[in-house]
């Protein structure tokens, strides 16, 4: 989180019986994505009508993030909150988290300031469920949220980052949860706890933690930025503080973690990270961590298979921008975006800057290519802070979806054409990685300016199409319908590890289905401190059947489906193959 030039700092910008079945169980971890693999890619079928419709109000949501804002400008108010979606009591559809901040020395609330967990009622409406399952953070200036079922029992569990330490929230399988985070070992004290993500880098089938850290900032050295002149005071550039260190904490499979930050490597250098995708980025097999950090180098840090990482962010092309600049990174996410079996990383930025996509060249080096895949500076203005690749059309090709919000909220005295609330941004895969901005096609709600922060997406009525909750900071979040994205064909996996982590994390899957392939992993983070469902989804446009679908699994178990469903969510269980399991549809009344 940095802000926008100022005068006082200048700075560079989701049972089926009979089908074909099969399992092979690899000497070492199979890997998929090869270009022998690779089937010739279509372009997106005709184009379908899609809305998204904010159906807050309706699903009885009032939550309302407080940015405890003063005139002091603590630097703090202004990074924003997350939101996670979760199924808690594991119904079959998605609740959802929201990241709420806390009373400081500078700010006193009017009402008590708590994070607050709905439950999905299966009817297009929410119960708050916080004092029962015990999850509110109170106290807690919380950040972030990452899920993750780290002790395997069938129950996600939740870790929630904020200012000052991190609180893991264990899953009791009754609707309550536990605050384990002394016993866990993961409280991150002392440190400003942003984005966080699970997965199992050993491969030992445990779900290890990533928990990115921010700058060294406290109130009693909050700087005065900006022009020194009423109303111009400004939130101050991340230049002007120190940055944290990255953690890894190592499952123990007891309960407990070790801090293995130093050992493995990711905690050594300096950070100032804000996003985070966990996801194999060089096709070994092993899954890699990529990390965006603010006006500060980003960090690829490859897995060497023996409990440590080498950090290639220089060489591979990912640390800075195509003319060299370190820029304010913010959200982060990986996808393949051309069909080539090989994921491509997509980086926001800020207003005067670029979001930068780099796209795989296979060899662990990465190539800026903003300009020719279509972005280029068709958001300039805006200021990128999440992101998530997904395929909101189902037409079989990943699309961008970004929410911006200025982090600062009197932009528009230092820049009369940069707003504080903005609009939120589409770009729709033409195909083979080229996009354009259709943003102005998907409705007001969509088009709504808010100060955007966090971003997770999820089937959370279970029709087919991927929706958003979109947090924004100091208002109301919203709860964006897909409307129109189940015209086309689809498919959704949840996944259910045995010999791997129960999540699956770290899976890679393969979708075969009338000569054209799409590739998809179970990956960890992603976004801006937010958590997203965790059934893998595959667009198929019009095309009627999937010839195969193969899952290799972070055990080397490989699982081959023959000729599963369509426009169903199905269950794999890892060895065994599809598992009966309900996933509700919602009704909707309005």
């Amino acid at each position: 989180m940095s802000v926008q030039k100022h005068p006082g700092r200048p700075r560079s910008g989701e049972l089926i019986a009979g089908l074909l079945f099969t399992v092979v169980v690899a000497a070492e971890a199979a890997v998929l994505w090869s270009p022998a693999h690779l089937q010739s890619a279509q372009s997106p079928s005709k184009g379908i009508p899609i809305q998204f419709k904010d159906v807050r109000e309706a699903a009885r949501i009032t939550f309302q993030h407080e940015a405890t804002m003063t005139p002091e400008k603590n630097y703090i108010e202004t990074v924003g909150n997350g939101v996670g979606w979760i199924d808690y009591d594991q119904d079959g559809l998605m609740d959802l988290y929201f990241v709420q901040s806390a009373a400081t020395d500078w700010f006193k609330p009017t009402r008590p300031l708590r994070s607050t967990l709905y439950h999905n009622n299966g009817d297009g409406t929410f119960t708050d469920v916080t004092e029962k399952a015990g999850v509110g953070a109170e106290g807690l200036y919380a950040q972030g949220v990452a899920v993750g079922d780290f002790d395997n029992d069938g129950y996600p569990d939740m870790l929630v980052t904020g200012y000052g330490h991190a609180i893991l929230y264990h899953n009791n399988g009754n609707g309550t949860f536990t605050d384990v985070t002394a016993k866990a070992g993961v409280g991150d004290e002392g440190n400003w706890s942003t984005s966080a993500g699970w997965f199992d880098y050993d491969k030992d089938g445990y779900l290890d933690l990533v928990i990115c850290n921010y700058i060294k900032w406290t109130s009693k050295n909050n700087l005065w930025c900006g022009e020194r002149r009423p109303g111009y005071r400004a939130y101050c550039h991340p230049d002007d503080y120190r940055g944290q260190k990255t953690k890894l904490y190592h499952n123990n499979h007891n309960g407990t973690f070790t801090d293995v930050s130093d050992a493995s490597g990711v905690g050594k250098p300096e950070s100032k990270g804000m996003g985070v995708v966990l996801a194999d980025l060089n096709n070994d097999g092993w899954p890699d961590i990529m990390i965006a950090n603010d006006t500060w180098p980003n960090f690829l840090f490859l897995n060497n298979h023996d409990g440590t990482f080498r950090d290639i962010s220089f060489n591979s092309g990912v640390a800075a921008s195509d003319d060299g600049r370190y820029e304010a990174g913010m959200g982060v996410d990986a996808a393949d975006v051309d069909g080539d079996g090989w994921l491509d990383i997509y980086v926001t930025h800020l207003a005067m800057e670029l979001n930068r996509l780099y796209h795989n060249n296979h060899d662990e080096t990465f190539d800026d290519a903003t300009y020719s895949s279509g972005l280029g500076n068709s958001a300039v203005k805006l200021s990128g802070v999440s992101a998530k690749m997904f395929d909101y059309d189902n037409d079989g090709w990943t699309d961008i979806f970004q929410v911006n919000g200025s982090m600062l909220d009197n932009i528009s005295m230092y820049h009369a054409d940069i707003s504080w609330k903005e609009p939120k941004l589409m770009y729709h895969n033409l195909g083979e990685g080229k996009f354009e901005k259709v943003s102005d096609q998907l409705g007001p709600d969509f088009m709504k300016p808010t100060v955007g922060r966090g971003l997770a997406v999820a089937d959370f009525d279970n029709d087919g199409d991927q929706d958003v909750a979109v947090s924004n900071s100091n208002d109301l979040p919203q709860l964006l319908r897909n409307d129109g994205g189940n015209a086309n064909n689809w498919l959704e996996v949840m996944l259910v590890g045995v010999k791997s982590n129960r999540d699956g994390r770290g899976a890679a899957l393969k979708l075969s289905t009338e000569g054209f392939a799409e590739y998809r992993q179970a990956q960890g983070g992603m976004s801006y401190m937010s958590a997203h469902d965790p059934r893998i989804a595959f667009g198929l446009g019009r095309r009627k059947s999937v010839e195969s679908l193969d899952i290799t699994w972070p055990s080397g178990v490989v699982d081959k489906l023959t000729n599963p469903p369509i426009n169903q969510i199905i269950t794999v269980k890892e060895g065994v193959g599809i598992i009966p399991r309900k996933f509700p549809k919602i009704n909707w009344k309005q």
